[in-house]
């Protein structure tokens, strides 16, 4: 297991919760000079958009992120981004938390899977971050902080050797193997089979350094080539055209991590009936974890970290849903595994005067009060904004 996981992990999951968060938000814009005050307008979406990426990059967390460290739990990383996508105006509820969450980590997972070479993660995350940027232009404070965090990630990665990056790899690829969640868009591509789990290509680029396959050479003692043999690989794979940038700016040349949702089409997530079983998760959610506390503290203090920018004066926070129907949000509902629901775990917070009051801080920032449905609020009009993911 890699310590050097969870910021990757963090930044890319982060990117794909912008990307459909961006997509559905910019569905519903309606100009301001013909918006009512209770629909949704350009301005309100870049709000979004703005609290949510300045927390997600804030100097304090990024600074504790990128410390040597174990991956977080499932649920310990889900509490994150749910923080994380309350941190504006927005409140999602359980049900289309699940729904968001569910298309960012198969999104993520498909990535990593068919990364050429284990390196090649980094780009995907320079990626995401490419396309953040181009979220937030015109906020040059925030486009300082996602730059940082850029320059952060070179620093420690960019030395790494390839058998440390397959360390990463291999994390990432152990953390999401228990996960089968069918999505739409990618069952439409046929990247992926029914049971949820991907169909791996065998055409395109090589990963770059190496050779199309289909010679086997053969040397002897002396390191002379002395015999070649050709073989059919059945496949169609090409020469990569040159490595993509690794630098600030540059061209990538992968294209895992860019946006597709930035072509407008309905995505839809089912959970196959290999994930129905849950059978690691539920065994994760039922076995007690002794370190469960300690990773709840250190998860509070971390978090500690992160601003959380407050609606500010009395306009509430708009709700959306992920879900067409009420009998379609009930019905998923039901079908959630009791073993999944959260479960309250008492954060130790007495050794000092000092701590309590922090730590009382924090948890307090962890709690989301939920504002009433009024049939004139914004949140009305986007309670079914994400009905096509």
């Amino acid at each position: 297991m890699s310590v050097r996981t969870l910021p990757l992990l963090f930044l890319n999951l982060g990117g794909e919760m912008l990307y459909i968060l961006d997509q559905r938000l910019r569905a519903e814009n309606i100009p301001g000079d013909k918006a009512r005050k209770d629909e949704w307008t350009e301005m309100d979406r870049k709000r979004v958009m703005n609290d949510i990426i300045s927390t997600m990059f804030n100097r304090k967390f990024m600074e504790g992120l990128f410390k040597p460290q174990e991956l977080y739990s499932k649920k310990a990383l889900r509490t994150v981004y749910d923080r994380l996508a309350h941190a504006s105006i927005m409140r999602l509820n359980q049900a289309s938390m699940d729904k968001l969450y569910d298309l960012m980590t198969m999104a993520f997972k498909y990535q990593v899977l068919l990364c050429p070479r284990p390196k090649d993660v980094l780009l995907v995350t320079f990626n995401h971050l490419d396309a953040i940027k181009g979220f937030i232009r015109d906020s040059p404070n925030i486009l300082h902080q996602v730059d940082e965090t850029f320059r952060l990630l070179i620093e420690v990665y960019g030395g790494l050797s390839a058998g440390e990056f397959q360390q990463i790899r291999q994390t990432l690829l152990i953390f999401f193997q228990d996960l089968h969640i069918r999505v739409s868009i990618f069952l439409k591509d046929k990247v992926q089979n029914s049971n949820g789990r991907f169909v791996l290509p065998v055409c395109g680029p090589v990963p770059w350094g190496t050779e199309v396959p289909g010679l086997i050479r053969m040397f002897n003692n002396k390191g002379e080539e002395v015999k070649k043999i050709e073989f059919k690989h059945g496949g169609h794979y090409v020469t990569a055209p040159k490595e993509g940038s690794f630098e600030l700016y540059g061209d990538r040349v992968l294209k895992l991590g860019t946006n597709m949702y930035s072509v407008n089409r309905p995505v839809e997530t089912h959970m196959s009936g290999t994930s129905k079983n849950l059978a690691s998760q539920i065994q994760e959610s039922i076995a007690p974890n002794p370190l469960a506390k300690e990773e709840l503290n250190f998860l509070a203090r971390l978090m500690g970290g992160m601003e959380i920018k407050k609606p500010s004066g009395p306009e509430p926070g708009f709700w959306l849903n992920l879900f067409t129907t009420d009998e379609e949000e009930e019905q998923a509902a039901l079908t959630r595994p009791e073993e999944l629901s959260c479960e309250v775990i008492n954060i130790q917070a007495i050794q000092d005067q000092q701590r309590n009051e922090e730590l009382a801080r924090i948890m307090g920032e962890f709690e989301i009060t939920e504002q009433p449905r009024l049939s004139s609020s914004k949140g009305d009009d986007l309670l079914a904004m994400m009905d096509e993911l």
